[in-house]
């Protein structure tokens, strides 16, 4: 009879790197053995990166497990549906701040997820997102708007964005787990970790569901208003969007209550220093 071994090393080596280490399929028993004493360096090789992919994935595993901390000692405590929220956009000169609320499945562990800030590849995000989403018992997004973070300042603009989050979740959750806040009028126990959108999952699927949310919004700001690059820099003062507002000026989506806004418009900075971070 003929092993799964023999049919596999019959295979072509950029096969058998594209089954392993791109499609990340198992690896039946006795399989690396037989790569380690193939005599083809390039099957060694490939044993070798099968080793550090399995590296990697324990200490991923691990990590992981250590993201749930925070949820499990709420589960151990009886409380069935945690909600994590976070918000994306405090810093930027143009748009809404958006919140996100999830609750994740007990023990839910998805590869990768993380802070969103530490997430580079705009692409993985995304991806990331259309798991929690298809993951997640529920999850739901606010924001406030230009307005209202103008009227109220970006600080209580943020907690009304969480607190809008939580509101539209279809699924009533029993605690709250906020990056680093409490959120007001809220009904449930709720506690904040700061740093949460690295410490906790549930926080953390929040914080990548909010960032995606606004950068779309902000890609289809870039669609109606060209030339300010929106879609490339979401908002937030680089030096182009700058020089874009010093030779434009602001349009009716940027935050009058920011110092650069207000400079471009000829107004008094220090009149919008207490909306600052």
């Amino acid at each position: 009879m003929v092993t799964a071994t023999e049919v596999l090393l019959a295979r072509s080596l950029t096969k058998l790197r594209e089954y392993f280490l791109v499609q990340d399929s198992p690896v039946p028993d006795g399989f690396l053995e037989a790569l380690e004493s193939d005599p083809r360096s390039g099957a060694r090789q490939l044993a070798q990166l099968i080793h550090k992919r399995r590296r990697q994935n324990r200490k991923e595993g691990q990590r992981l497990r250590a993201m749930l901390r925070f949820e499990q000692e709420l589960w151990d405590r009886g409380f069935g549906l945690i909600a994590g929220v976070d918000e994306a956009g405090m810093a930027p000169l143009a748009g809404p701040v958006v919140a996100a609320a999830v609750i994740l499945p007990h023990r839910y562990k998805l590869l990768g997820l993380n802070d969103s800030k530490k997430i580079l590849d705009e692409r993985r995000r995304e991806r990331l997102a259309r798991q929690l989403k298809q993951d997640a018992v529920c999850w739901s997004v606010g924001q406030a708007e230009v307005e209202e973070i103008d009227s109220l300042n970006i600080y209580r603009s943020g907690l009304l964005a969480m607190q809008r989050a939580v509101e539209g979740l279809g699924t009533k959750p029993q605690y709250i787990l906020v990056d680093a806040r409490t959120i007001p009028h809220c009904p449930c126990p709720q506690r904040g970790i700061v740093h949460g959108d690295a410490l906790s999952a549930s926080i953390a699927a929040a914080s990548i569901i909010a960032k995606t949310t606004r950068d779309a919004h902000m890609i289809e700001m870039d669609r109606i208003y060209s030339g300010f690059g929106f879609a490339s820099h979401k908002g937030y003062p680089t030096p182009e969007h700058l020089q874009a507002l010093k030779q434009r000026g602001p349009l009716p989506i940027h935050r009058r209550s920011f110092t650069p806004v207000r400079e471009a418009l000829g107004l008094h900075p220090k009149q919008g220093e207490l909306f600052r971070l």
